[in-house]
């Protein structure tokens, strides 16, 4: 799944990437690339956070193959 990143610039000068599609996962930086990169590293958080509490609104489909024998 892919989900759209929109940035802008505040008044203070920061920068502002919000993760679209899934609602609380925004964040700041210094230069558009490192509020992205932010950005992406809160919207992996907010879907573990989301797994582990068993709700799936907002989660790409993942499936895990295990390797044991």
């Amino acid at each position: 799944m892919r989900y759209r990143v929109e940035i802008e610039r505040e008044e203070d000068g920061r920068w502002l990437a919000d993760v679209v599609d899934l609602p609380g996962a925004m964040a700041y930086g210094e230069t558009p690339d490192d509020a992205v990169k932010n950005a992406e590293a809160l919207a992996l958080r907010v879907i573990a956070d989301r797994i582990e509490h068993g709700e799936y609104e907002g989660v790409p489909d993942i499936s895990f193959v295990s390797a044991a024998e």
